[in-house]
């Protein structure tokens, strides 16, 4: 059984090694700006965190699906998934800007935030419509309240922050600065591995199938 992993996040293909599969991978080519933002035109207000990473999982697993699916050869799983932390009734996706990190670093530290991330798994078999299973996956997340600011300045200086979700890591540079995790760990990594378990049976497939 193979598997595809709709992405080209280093931790999400990280987390499936680890687990014993080896993917592929491909990009899913998903402008998530756009579809945020035709999603929340049609809602008339912005969606909740949980609504907006299971629509951006969904978006990126399905243009890989169906790509897979037309080009007839591939039988077995794609995955998708999206993350984002919400701290103080505000939503954060990636920072980008060291400025941007350093504040949000500022902001949470003592603090405890949700680490929402959506997932999206396709049943991918030649001659099949592709089917879909999906679920949403939180963990809590608490801030070491004595992180000073050199050890914030050290930490956005190694460029790790900038391009995660949240602005921290739980499983490199940033899991010395997190006292604790609420929820299954591999979450806060990018992608719930029991989750993503779960929704294989849905689909019918056995998780141990997968092992590479």
């Amino acid at each position: 059984m193979r598997v595809c992993l709709a992405s080209t996040s280093p931790a999400r293909l990280m987390l499936l090694r680890q687990a014993g599969i080896e993917p592929l991978t491909l990009s899913p080519d998903v402008d998530e700006d756009a579809v945020a933002a035709a999603a929340e035109a049609d809602r008339g207000e912005p969606l909740a965190p949980e609504e907006l990473v299971l629509l951006l999982a969904r978006a990126k697993a399905a243009a890989v699906a169906h790509r897979l699916s037309e080009e007839g050869a591939f039988d077995g799983l794609v995955i998708g998934g999206d993350s984002m932390f919400a701290l103080g009734g505000r939503v954060y996706g990636k920072p980008y800007t060291p400025e941007e990190a350093t504040r949000r670093w500022q902001e949470m530290r003592g603090a405890t935030g949700i680490l929402h991330s959506g997932h999206s798994v396709f049943r991918v078999s030649p001659g099949t419509p592709p089917t879909e299973a999906t679920a949403v996956a939180e963990a809590a997340v608490t801030f070491a309240e004595d992180v000073s600011d050199a050890e914030i300045a050290a930490y956005v200086a190694s460029g790790e922050p900038l391009h995660v979700a949240g602005a921290f890591t739980v499983d490199s540079l940033g899991g010395a600065f997190i006292t604790r995790v609420d929820g299954d760990p591999s979450t806060v990594v990018g992608m719930s591995l029991s989750t993503v378990r779960r929704l294989a049976g849905e689909l019918g497939v056995r998780w141990t199938d997968l092992w590479s």
